[in-house]
């Protein structure tokens, strides 16, 4: 697998610094799962986040500072465990496998993966509910050979990761492994390659901005 397209430094560096809504986070996740290069270079941003955090002046704690942190630390445990069993329950387990036998990304493997629905022309979405935060927006979606995604803009950034097949936008050419990012200023219209479906992680922070006839036409059913 050849990566041509990484991450950029800014979202590394929000990666790293957990800043990253949950839906983005997890393409990130995806991205870096494949990408040694990308792993290499957050690696180098947690340690300058370390050295940042040891170079800080010390300040003195308060008396019950220690028992405050016990009970944030039992705090969030219970908070971080109470949703995933909640949703198990009665839930299938992710798929190990997408359409076409492809192997489920790892780091998707918690989630629960809903239906395929159809939202255009030989375009298909799954919504995945994250057992963090499951009213985040994450959508895996599967494109036909030649297909062209409506043309749109974002309000805020568009983090889209391909799993398998590839597409094609004026910015570039994107395969396996690659990761798109796009921000509030771009406006594209992907195009999948002939060759096959491409199946896409996607995570917006904001909303997708439609544009053209089709789009509008859309937009009301499209949760992306």
């Amino acid at each position: 697998m050849t990566i041509r397209h990484h991450a950029s430094d800014e979202t590394l560096m929000r990666y790293a610094a957990g800043q990253l809504p949950a839906a983005p986070a997890r393409v990130v996740a995806v991205h870096l799962a494949t990408c040694p290069a990308c792993r290499e270079r957050l690696v180098a941003f947690e340690a300058v986040g370390g050295a940042l955090l040891e170079a800080m002046e010390p300040v003195p704690l308060a008396p019950d500072a220690f028992a405050s942190a016990l009970r944030a630390i039992e705090d969030e445990e219970t908070a971080r465990h109470a949703p995933v069993a909640r949703h198990a329950i009665g839930r299938p387990r992710a798929p190990a496998t997408l359409p076409g036998g492809i192997a489920l990304p790892a780091p998707l493997r918690d989630c629960e993966i809903g239906p395929w629905r159809w939202i255009g022309l030989g375009v298909r979405a799954s919504a995945l509910k994250l057992p963090e935060d499951p009213d985040a927006r994450l959508t895996l979606l599967r494109v036909g050979a030649g297909r062209k995604l409506p043309e749109h803009g974002h309000v805020g950034t568009e983090f889209t990761q391909v799993i398998a097949g590839s597409f094609s936008d004026s910015f570039g050419r994107y395969g396996p492994g690659d990761l798109s990012e796009m921000d509030h200023e771009i406006e594209h219209q992907p195009i999948v390659d002939l060759e096959g479906e491409c199946i896409c992680l996607a995570a917006l922070e904001g909303n997708m901005k439609l544009t053209g006839l089709f789009g509008r036409l859309v937009q009301p059913f499209v949760r992306l």
